[in-house]
């Protein structure tokens, strides 16, 4: 080897352990990465995991929707019964025969046997069977029913019934959840659930009624078909609202139900004398338009336009003349025509009210002994 190469490679020699001295443990080499002591055993990093996504939010339900109707379905199923009610006719020679079968719904009010339905799934009615979701079939009679509501009031000979509390229709609202039960085409212990849609519905609002009835339906969306008749129509705190009566042909989800206020007012007369004995005022009344009100000087389209008066009636004798406007009763406003019948054919034959009555400009009061309504059809308006 030549001079020049020896002192070559101890120059390389030189610059090795140089390289090495930076490459000794606690030192970096000059790429920046960590020298791997003898003996050491070669671990691969592995990047920590993503952080997981945030968990989806909860389902928020509407303000007041229920998570289930399950429960109250449950505890209000035993109160309701399937009410068959068959019509016999007698033929000559005494033989009976069944003309017609009925098929409805009933619910407990009280616990000591009594049950309410529309009159109308009794109507005419020579056996009526109730039966409970229990199985049991009990014999009901009918304790009274009236026909221009739609309201009949059963009895089995049965106690400590499971029933169902009377609420109050007055304080529930549009928009607010019910739930109705009954026998829809058969189908025992149906279940259906909607809404309040309307209240105040008139015979005007659901064709083909009694004309002489008194009507005040509360409307909802809740399914209400054939053999629901008769069934509760329930508050999400499980109380009876209305009873479930009739339904607007060719519609879908659109039926109607007997507040239970109107209800309770009946009752204390149906249990007591079997049927109720109407009052009358001795009117007939209509919808005040916007020409008649024009005409009478009202500022609004409110009361009972009074049409005619009955020779010798109660308003008759009170001085009560065609053309008034009957604005309040027992004061209590009127609004239509409608209130005004109820309110007359409630309040009690030969009792005293006071009715308010605009003429032209001049408001005034006058008292009226109320008449009895003879237990027929009357005509229509005719409070």
């Amino acid at each position: 080897m030549t001079a020049g190469a020896r002192a070559l490679s101890w120059v390389l020699l030189a610059w090795l352990v140089a390289a090495c001295n930076k490459a000794s443990p606690g030192h970096t080499s000059g790429a920046g990465s960590s020298a791997i002591p003898a003996g050491a055993v070669s671990v691969v990093t592995v990047p920590p995991p993503a952080p997981a996504p945030p968990p989806p939010p909860p389902i928020v339900r509407a303000e007041g929707m229920p998570g289930s109707f399950a429960p109250l379905a449950r505890k209000a199923d035993p109160a309701v019964a399937t009410v068959k009610a068959r019509v016999e006719r007698q033929q000559p020679g005494g033989r009976r025969r069944t003309v017609a079968e009925g098929l409805g719904t009933a619910f407990v009010y009280d616990p000591e046997g009594f049950l309410l339905t529309n009159n109308h799934v009794i109507e005419g009615a020579t056996d009526i069977l109730v039966s409970f979701v229990d199985g049991r079939d009990i014999k009901a009679t009918v304790v009274g029913r009236d026909k221009h509501t739609d309201i009949a009031v059963l009895k089995v000979d049965e106690k400590g019934l499971p029933s169902l509390p009377l609420g109050d229709s007055d304080v529930i609202e549009v928009g607010d959840w019910v739930v109705a039960i009954g026998n829809p085409f058969g189908l025992s212990h149906t279940v259906s659930a909607g809404i309040l849609s309307a209240k105040g519905r008139t015979r005007d609002d659901v064709k083909g009624l009694d004309p002489s009835g008194y009507f005040n339906f509360l409307q909802t969306d809740a399914s209400i078909n054939p053999g629901n008749s008769g069934g509760p129509l329930l508050s999400l705190r499980g109380e009876v609202v209305g009873i479930n009566a009739a339904v607007r042909a060719n519609a879908n989800n659109i039926g109607f139900a007997i507040p239970i206020n109107m209800v309770r007012q009946l009752l204390p007369m149906l249990l007591r004398d079997g049927k109720i004995r109407r009052s009358q005022v001795g009117v007939t009344v209509d919808v005040l338009n916007a020409i008649e009100a024009g005409r009478l000087k009202r500022p609004d389209r409110k009361g009972a336009w009074v049409k005619s008066v009955m020779a010798g009636g109660p308003a008759d004798r009170a001085g009560i003349a065609p053309d008034d406007v009957i604005i309040a009763f027992e004061g209590k406003p009127i609004s239509d025509p409608n209130e005004l019948r109820w309110m007359a054919s409630i309040a009690g034959v030969n009792r005293v009210v006071t009715l308010r009555i605009a003429r032209f400009e001049r408001i005034f009061d006058v008292r009226v002994t109320l008449g009895e309504l003879p237990d027929l059809d009357e005509e229509p308006g005719e409070p």
